[in-house]
């Protein structure tokens, strides 16, 4: 989770393909060069351990564009695959 907030931040598009599932990534990835994100914080966290093949992160992350400050409030799904962990998606 930490890694693909970290690719947002420096705008890495590329890298967040690779760490997106491929049942659900999507052909390309469009990323709003107007927003600046700084912070991410962990707020729970559900399986995704050494021995686990699933997991789940909550996370806020915050952002600042041309309209101000904002944020994104998230329960994002991960699967592990041959010892590396995909983003899945998003759940409500």
């Amino acid at each position: 989770m930490r890694s693909r907030f970290s690719a947002f931040a420096v705008g890495d598009a590329s890298y967040l393909l690779a760490t997106w599932h491929p049942s659900t990534r999507p052909a390309a990835l469009d990323l709003d060069a107007d927003l600046t994100w700084y912070r991410l914080d962990i707020l729970d966290r559900r399986s995704g351990g050494p021995l686990d093949s699933t997991g789940t992160v909550e996370f806020r992350a915050f952002c600042k564009g041309p309209d101000g400050r904002s944020d994104q409030h998230e329960v994002s799904r991960f699967v592990r695959e041959n010892r590396q962990w995909f983003y899945i998606d998003a759940v409500d």
